[in-house]
């Protein structure tokens, strides 16, 4: 069955009430303010309403692209001809009870955060500047200062592609530095369990306002951006430093492909310095990689991840050469 039909449309706005919406612009969605039109965006508010769409996917032979607040996605600009569901604010209610706290996985990160400083909850301080949801900070075991929030899960809820809701301990979650088992399981996050020790709530206060501050004197916070764009590898950082600094030391530091452009604040950011396209991105990204392997014997690993139209994704270095073939006059 097509899924933009009138019939299908139907029948997903009965699995996903108020949820459903046709022609979105994802240069509206992404961070990087990059990426064409996107055929059908789902937005479920619940983990029954996830397995629910999963499953009417799954019988249909279709695979759905999934998202939250797109911070670590380049999205293509052909757009998505596949059907995507957003894991957002629809997906953002949180309960506390004692040291353990559960949140849907649509809950915005540095929200979070806030709860938790306000509940007098310690150890999460590191995620306060994230600029993403939940879900995408568990897949990416995102955080800063070389932390994950892998360390504060005590167990992960989410739905296979054929709809089946599973819970998972943390200890299965295959957290390592930037790195989660649900990265490659195809499997869409939908709620987690933390677990966090009390802190008197003045010490987290000034923990995220010492971290906030920092984040503000060296990153890029006007232009559109998607964050860090390469990995800070445990093993290159120890040879050659943070992926800022190594890109600075190859004199990429400003570097430009029409309107990408390596930040002049910090090199680990790239930015849509007006009107640049997946292409520029996907062109930038690769010559920063290929340049650390030439000069250093090392590639660097990017974080971000790139959407093609008919819903593959990869990291944006794989994706390259097969993207430029396709989007190149």
């Amino acid at each position: 069955m097509d899924p933009l039909s009138e019939t299908a449309i139907a029948e997903l706005g009965r699995l996903c009430p108020d949820g459903v919406e046709r022609g979105v612009d994802l240069s509206a969605v992404s961070q990087w303010r990059i990426g064409g039109r996107a055929d059908l965006v789902l937005r479920p508010a619940s983990t029954a309403e996830v397995s629910a769409l999963t499953s009417w996917f799954a019988a249909r032979g279709i695979r759905p692209v999934v998202i939250g607040l797109t911070s670590n996605l380049l999205f293509d600009d052909a757009g998505l001809r596949v059907p995507c569901i957003q894991i957002g604010a629809r997906m953002a209610q949180i309960s506390l009870e004692g040291a353990r706290v559960r949140a849907q996985a649509g809950i915005w990160v540095p929200g979070l955060a806030r709860r938790l400083m306000q509940a007098g909850l310690g150890g999460a301080e590191h995620i306060c500047g994230i600029p993403g949801t939940l879900g995408g900070l568990i897949c990416m075991n995102g955080g800063s200062q070389r932390k994950g929030i892998g360390s504060n899960l005590l167990e992960v809820e989410s739905v296979t592609s054929d709809g089946v809701v599973h819970t998972r301990p943390a200890q299965e979650g295959g957290f390592g530095y930037r790195q989660s088992v649900y990265q490659a399981n195809g499997e869409i996050i939908t709620a987690a369990t933390l677990h966090l020790p009390t802190r008197p709530r003045a010490e987290i206060r000034a923990e995220m306002r010492a971290i906030l501050a920092d984040r503000r004197r060296k990153f890029p916070r006007k232009e559109p951006n998607c964050g860090s764009v390469f990995v800070s590898d445990p093993a290159l950082y120890a040879q050659h430093g943070p992926p800022g600094a190594i890109i600075e030391s190859l004199g990429l530091k400003g570097r430009r492909i029409g309107d990408a452009l390596v930040s002049p604040r910090h090199a680990n950011f790239i930015v849509n310095a007006g009107a640049a396209r997946s292409v520029d991105m996907l062109a930038l990204i690769q010559e920063i990689s290929q340049r650390s392997m030439t000069e250093l014997g090392a590639p660097l690993r990017a974080e971000v991840r790139y959407v093609a139209s008919d819903g593959t994704t990869c990291p944006a270095t794989q994706a390259h050469k097969d993207a430029l073939a396709e989007t190149a006059p």
